[in-house]
């Protein structure tokens, strides 16, 4: 028997494609219905269809994760439609300019901040208040490896990574008594979009970052999934500040 997220309410940032869009079809099949936020509304909305052609139940909301408002329409609308929050995948993200640190800029370092890092607390702050008023709910956060050690030419991208997993441990400890388990997806590179222009595709990048990884391979969006609805369900009831990696290896090394 698969993981099972049967009439759970499920809401995804960054939902529209790569890591998110995988984790929403996956939530979907677990029987969860799912809110996809996202600043890509024709994704979102063929994802929905998509979704809706299998069976399952989902809505898109366009949502600036930057902008409290934003966030607070994003849950005011789940709530409006299902009533209630179990489960929040807090996915979107963004990468840094290749650049060391003193040669990054300040745009570059509030921008990433801003959605990594802000957009993620914007986030837990209103889906730890609804799940505390309910008595319970998981919350998983994507992180990445580059939040556990450090990555040469993304300072501005690591830190707000590290942020990612520093407040995740810390709300962990916080709500662990109200029910609410709050965890951390760390991934290496994944096949997305994203991934690719993390490692420019191909060529002496690529190539370094693969030898980075044990398996000899990047992974795959639903391989993260698959770990962010475990972590989702009740198969992880006693699993709580916990970051998990989905790396092929890459931290172990």
């Amino acid at each position: 028997m698969g993981v099972s997220l049967h009439d759970k309410v499920a809401v995804i940032t960054g939902g529209a494609s790569g890591i998110g869009r995988a984790t929403a079809l996956a939530m979907t099949e677990a029987g969860a219905r799912v809110a996809i936020a996202d600043v890509a509304p024709a994704a979102g909305a063929r994802l929905v269809e998509i979704i809706t052609a299998q069976g399952g139940e989902a809505m898109y909301v366009d949502t600036d994760v930057t902008r409290a408002s934003a966030v607070d329409a994003l849950f005011d609308a789940v709530l409006a439609r299902w009533g209630r929050i179990d489960c929040a995948f807090n996915n979107a993200g963004v990468s840094d300019e290749p650049l060391f640190t003193i040669d990054a800029t300040e745009e570059n370092f509030d921008r990433v901040s801003a959605v990594n890092l802000k957009g993620v607390w914007l986030c837990m702050r209103r889906e730890l208040k609804e799940m505390v008023r309910a008595g319970g709910g998981s919350i998983v956060n994507t992180a990445s490896v580059a939040g556990l050690v450090g990555w040469r030419g993304a300072a501005a991208y690591s830190a707000t990574k590290h942020g990612v997993v520093g407040l995740t441990k810390s709300a962990a400890l916080e709500y662990a008594r109200n029910g609410v388990r709050v965890n951390a997806v760390c991934p290496g590179v994944i096949d997305t979009p994203m991934g690719a222009a993390a490692t420019q595709s191909v060529g002496k990048v690529h190539d370094m970052m693969l030898a980075k990884h044990p398996q000899g391979r990047f992974g795959e969006p639903g391989e993260v999934a698959r770990a962010v609805l475990w972590l989702c369900s009740e198969d992880a009831s006693f699993t709580t500040g916990h970051a998990l990696t989905v790396d092929g290896g890459y931290v172990a090394r």
